[in-house]
Order: structure tokens, then sequence, then C-alpha cells
């Protein structure tokens, strides 16, 4: 079926995008990967592009579009060459809403400048040891000084992706203790300068996949920081993670559909490629029967993605949407994935293959943004349960 959630503006944008991948991207990834993150180098061509500016309001240097659908096709153009863009698709995806929902016009003239030219990259720290999905119960502190000019951080973070490159790190943490009615209150945003004494990267955290993506772990020492970088109102910040991550997890649903659908692309080239006992495999039943069956699979998942992303267009998706759109797309990629991983054989295993990255990479979307579990458990309190 002909898909309509693209208009000709996307289509051209990603014709941009898979030349600049072909040029940029494909030729070095394996150096990326050895390195175990992008290059610092590589935002700065990111932000020349303008990938990073697309959401930014044109009087900060950005071309002020809404649609979130830019970002969609840069998820599937990674996905379908089998790389990615680092940890930048956070400083996207899940920190610009941020600034650009809760930051001042002052604080949106120093910042965003810097964000739409790769100079800036941002990061979120939300995650702490022992808390995982959590989040009220964070214990990194942020006390206002008795002069009132700054706020002194104490605290850890973990699992912060993009936390080795980043020079800005949007940080939760309290300013007030919970309260015994409500363990939510008393969470405050901040946008930390990572140059401040006190803030430190600690080890690049070795995962199971993503490994162009540098994740690490963060602490604070009294860092010292500034009233003037409070995003928002003090005590919000639990509110204002709660209304950003419908896209988030839109983000991931999506994600997880374009490694679905990339599988199945490299899948297929490899049945019709390889021989075996004088035949190609792609001309035996079973392997006709499997990719028909992920192809199924794949078609309503991209039908779920393109709902959402219409949806969302239209500030329309709500937390029980998104969640039950990143539920089924996760799920299904992990099933697709897994049976064109098997269509390979023993070089299905062998990390040279996109399609073993691709396992490796698809295993933690059922995990971040929200387990399976977690999207469960919105999807039953939306229906009553």
């Amino acid at each position: 079926m002909r898909r309509t959630v693209y208009n000709e503006d996307h289509e051209a944008f990603r014709e941009t995008i898979r030349a600049f991948i072909e040029a940029e991207v494909v030729p070095v990834y394996d150096q990326w990967l050895e390195a175990g993150q992008a290059p610092r180098e590589f935002y700065y061509k990111l932000g020349e592009l303008g990938v990073f500016g697309i959401e930014v309001p044109e009087e900060f240097g950005g071309a002020g579009e809404e649609s979130f659908k830019f970002q969609a096709v840069v998820s599937e153009e990674c996905a379908r060459a089998g790389v990615s863009f680092g940890g930048s698709s956070v400083h996207t995806g899940l920190c610009l809403p941020y600034v650009t929902a809760y930051a001042t016009d002052e604080q949106k003239k120093r910042w965003l400048p810097g964000f739409v030219s790769g100079v800036t990259m941002f990061a979120i720290a939300m995650t702490e040891p022992g808390t995982g999905s959590d989040l009220a119960g964070m214990k990194t502190s942020a006390k206002l000084s008795e002069d009132g000019t700054h706020y002194v951080l104490n605290g850890a973070k973990t699992f912060i992706t993009g936390g080795v490159h980043a020079d800005r790190v949007i940080v939760c943490a309290r300013t007030a203790p919970a309260t015994a009615e409500d363990r939510r209150a008393g969470i405050s945003l901040f946008v930390v300068d990572t140059k401040s004494p006190g803030y430190t990267v600690g080890r690049k955290l070795d995962k199971l996949g993503l490994k162009t993506s540098d994740t690490a772990e963060l602490a604070f020492s009294d860092v010292e920081v500034p009233v003037e970088d409070l995003l928002g109102e003090e005590g919000k910040g639990f509110s204002y993670l709660g209304q950003n991550l419908p896209q988030e997890r839109l983000a991931i649903a999506m994600g997880a559909y374009a490694q679905a659908a990339a599988a199945i692309r490299f899948a297929q080239a490899y049945v019709q490629d390889r021989t075996v006992f004088g035949k190609t495999v792609a001309s035996f039943q079973n392997t006709k029967f499997e990719l028909a069956a992920c192809k199924a699979e794949v078609d309503a998942a991209e039908a779920v993605v393109d709902r959402a992303l219409d949806a969302h267009d239209r500030h329309e998706l709500s937390a029980a949407d998104a969640a039950s759109a990143k539920l089924f797309c996760t799920e299904v990629a992990a099933r697709v994935i897994d049976r064109c991983l098997q269509l390979h054989g023993g070089y299905g295993y062998m990390n040279e293959y996109p399609i073993a990255r691709l396992y490796a990479d698809n295993r933690v979307n059922r995990i971040y943004g929200g387990t399976s579990e977690v999207m469960k458990s919105i999807i039953a309190k939306s229906m009553g349960l």
C-alpha cells in the first residue's frame, strides 16, 4: 500500500539524508564501531546539513518546522543503511522539546544557535543508579544558595545517551523533598554546563548494542548551576517529563519499525544471493513463508507508526496511544529481526553483517523510554483497569 504519511518535502529530505549517509557515514562506520562512538566532528556536519535545526524556530537559526516526520525520515534512512548518527537522536528528539517548550526567550537566544550548529550538543539525565523507570525515586538534589544566585547540584545519573560528547545536559534533580501525598513533587530541570567544576563524566558504558552511541555515567559534586539555567518553573519538572514522554515513545516505536523493515531488506538480499544444496536459500518454501510472515507484521507496524505520526502532528497523540505504539512496534521488531537473523544462518551471528548489529541494537527498545511492562500498565490504566 502507498504510504500517505509523507509529502514531497519529506521525500526530498529523504533523498538528501540518504545521499549524506552513503557519503559521510557508511565508509567510516566500522571505525565508529571500533571507537565505540561517533566522532564529535560528525555533529558539526549534521548541523551544517540542517538536521538539528528542523524544528527550531527561525528566529533562533532553525527551519521552523513543527512536524516530527522529518526525524522519522532520519530514523528510517539510518536503519535502511544499517547505521546510526550516534547519540544525536537524543539531542533533537528528547532535548529540543524541553528547550522550545519551557526555556525563556533569553535562554533560547543563548542555547539554540549552538544547538542548531552542533557546537552545543545536548543530552538529558533522568535515570539514576537503582531507580530505573521510577523517576520519582530520584535522589540527585539541587539546593538554592543562600544568596539566591545559584543552585548546588549533587548526585549521580546513569545510562545517559550522548553523555560523553554533551556540552549541556538537562538534569532532573530534587529542589524539594517528595511529600507523602505526592512522590513526584519537588523535581526541577536544569540545563547544566558540562564544563562546570564538580561535573564529572564517569566511564563510557559498554553496551550490548548501540555501539556508536556514547552512553555514560555522570556525577555532580557541589556543581554550581546559575539560577538563569533553571528550565521552566521550580518543582514542575516531573510534569514536564510526562508531557514529552509520548514523543519519546513514538520515536522508539518509529525506530523499531524502521529496524524491522531494514531487517527484511537485509534478509531478502542475503537469501537471494546465498546458495545451499545447489539452490538459493530464497527458493525454499520455508524462506518464502518466513519473509512473508515478517512482511505482514512490518506492514502492520508501519500502519501503527503512520497513524501515530499523524496524531502527533495534530497534537492528539495521548500517553496511552504512544505506549500502545511503542509496545506493539518494539515487540514486532524483536520477532522480525530474530527471524531474519535465523535466515542468515551462522553469518547472522557475525557482527560484520548488519543483521547482527540490528539484533543487538533492537533489544533496548523494550527497555528504555519505559519498559514493555510499564507500557502495558499505561494502556491498562487507560482502559479503566
